[in-house]
């Protein structure tokens, strides 16, 4: 049995600094996520990926965020379960409850911060018949890293934001990048939308838009897209990677039957801490909601320090719990 002060619930960048805040008030922490390595989408999804929204940095990759926050909270020890999903949670004293993983990893905390991002998600994937019979053999989902397409000829299909800035990026790493989207205009950023109109003039990608895939071809590995334009018809094109980028389709998984107010697959809290009205139970980053929520890193970041404030009254009622700031006390971590 794993005991703790503050159970979170999702090794995310949100779920790591929230280890550093809970640390500067002696609260220890553990972490359980399903995802085999702490960073949540950071490292799972985009860690070749630049984030410029961080304070601080003019321009971060996702991976290097990630590692300075393991660099950052390593001086309070916190402990992992990874590749474990929080499975069932169940009150075991008057503050105290006890998490099931589904691995059978039982944890006890008087607290419990579900930083669980999208909670558990899976992309959406286009109607192709045979495209299970290619993935991981010419097909993914995500981009791991860049310099595996290196030399290569990928077709990238989608019209958002991760459709778009990947295109950029692998444009100076793949031999051959092809964009395919099903309408004329996109929903990406718009500066985004205008470089990948400038490298398509500059015959540095091929565009098609008004075109979807259709088929792939292959013996054993990815060959070929079948492309289906709206003016040309069918299309043939040589490939080695076919991408498609449509976002990802979250669920709250086991969460959602934990006895909490969910709000289109979000989690209903308040704003002055960050608590979900059950005693003890908090939920912050991208999963949980309130009136002007926005889904940054760095707004996860301000929840998590607010709802660790919180999480101490909650553990210490009797407790006087004095403001410092790091730049008088520095860190101190565990011994």
């Amino acid at each position: 049995m794993i005991k703790t002060d503050i159970l979170i619930i999702g090794a995310g960048p949100v779920g790591l600094f929230t280890v550093f805040e809970a640390g500067l008030l002696k609260l220890r922490c553990h972490l359980v996520d399903a995802l085999p390595m702490p960073g949540g989408q950071l490292t799972e999804i985009y860690p070749k990926k630049p984030i410029y929204d961080i304070p601080g940095y003019p321009s971060v990759l996702a991976g290097e965020l990630v590692d300075n926050l393991m660099e950052q909270i390593a001086p309070f020890k916190p402990g992992f379960t990874l590749g474990e999903r929080a499975e069932s949670i169940e009150k075991v004293g008057e503050k105290m409850y006890r998490l099931t993983t589904s691995r059978g990893t039982q944890i006890e905390a008087p607290v419990n911060c579900i930083a669980a991002g999208l909670g558990c998600f899976e992309p959406r994937k286009p109607p192709i018949s045979n495209l299970a019979s290619f993935e991981d053999k010419g097909v993914e989902y995500i981009i791991r890293d860049p310099e595996i397409y290196r030399h290569k000829r990928v077709v990238v299909a989608g019209g958002g934001d991760s459709a778009l800035d990947w295109t950029i990026i692998l444009a100076d790493i793949a031999d051959e990048v092809t964009l395919i989207h099903r309408r004329e205009s996109f929903r990406g950023a718009l500066d985004s939308v205008e470089k990948v109109h400038d490298l398509a003039k500059a015959g540095k990608i091929n565009l098609l838009t008004n075109a979807q895939a259709i088929g792939l071809r292959g013996n054993g590995k990815l060959t070929d897209v079948v492309i289906k334009q709206k003016e040309a018809g069918e299309v043939i094109k040589s490939t080695d990677h076919f991408i498609p980028l449509f976002g990802l389709s979250p669920k709250l998984g086991p969460i959602a039957d934990w006895g909490l107010t969910i709000d289109k697959n979000a989690i209903v809290v308040d704003t002055e801490d960050y608590s979900t009205g059950v005693p003890g139970i908090y939920a912050i980053g991208d999963i949980n909601t309130y009136k002007g929520k926005l889904k940054l890193i760095l707004c996860g970041f301000h929840e998590g320090t607010l709802a660790v404030q919180s999480a101490f009254k909650y553990i210490y009622p009797d407790q006087k719990l004095s403001f410092k700031y790091t730049t008088v006390n520095g860190v101190n971590g565990f011994e």
